[in-house]
């Protein structure tokens, strides 16, 4: 990613309700979401939740597919990894162990299946 990319998607999720939606989504994967189910689930009205998808998709962080006449959305993981990678890519300058907790953290959130119940 390049700075200005990351600067769209940071601005994107710096307003609660589209980080709130971002969030959503991403407990959603892979499936997605209608727009109108999020905004029943955030309890937002209809007329807003547009303004907010757009922004994130424009922002690379969402993808959208219709289907028949629903368009659901999903967050798009790989754009979020990307993310991930350029804000931690020189944090531990060539000493890893600095790094440890990091990744230590995003590991948790996803345990692989030898670990789930």
């Amino acid at each position: 990613m390049d700075t200005e990319s990351v600067l769209a998607a940071l601005g994107a999720l710096s307003q609660s309700t589209r980080l709130e939606i971002f969030r959503l989504l991403v407990r959603h994967e892979p499936d997605g979401l209608p727009a109108g189910d999020v905004a029943r689930r955030l309890e937002l009205p209809q007329n807003t939740i547009s303004v907010h998808l757009a922004t994130l998709k424009r922002a690379g962080l969402l993808t959208s597919q219709r289907h028949s006449r629903l368009i659901i959305y999903r967050a798009c993981l790989s754009r979020l990894q990307d993310l991930m990678s350029f804000l931690v890519k020189d944090c531990c300058a060539g000493s890893p162990e600095l790094c440890a907790s990091v990744i230590t953290n995003l590991s948790a959130c996803c345990p692989g299946k030898e670990t789930q119940s």
